[in-house]
């Protein structure tokens, strides 16, 4: 059996990759501005929007659509 997922293209990606890799490319203001939640706007960091976004399943699958959309074509 083998953990191959060719229809996912998350697989393998850690929501913390996926935060940085966002943050990195957009900055935190074009992350807010894309996705309207406060833990990309008030005091942004890394470890506060995984916080939030691991108890936060709505805003959690917005940025993983956002990654998607803006990485699958690279």
């Amino acid at each position: 059996m083998t953990d191959k997922q060719p229809n996912n293209p998350l697989h393998g990606i850690t929501l913390e990759q996926i935060v940085t890799r966002l943050s990195e490319h957009f900055g935190w203001p074009g992350l807010a501005e894309r996705i309207n939640i406060n833990c990309f706007k008030s005091e942004p960091s890394v470890k506060s929007s995984l916080k939030f976004l691991r108890r936060t399943p709505w805003a959690r699958e917005k940025v993983e659509q956002l990654y998607v959309r803006t990485f699958s074509q690279i």
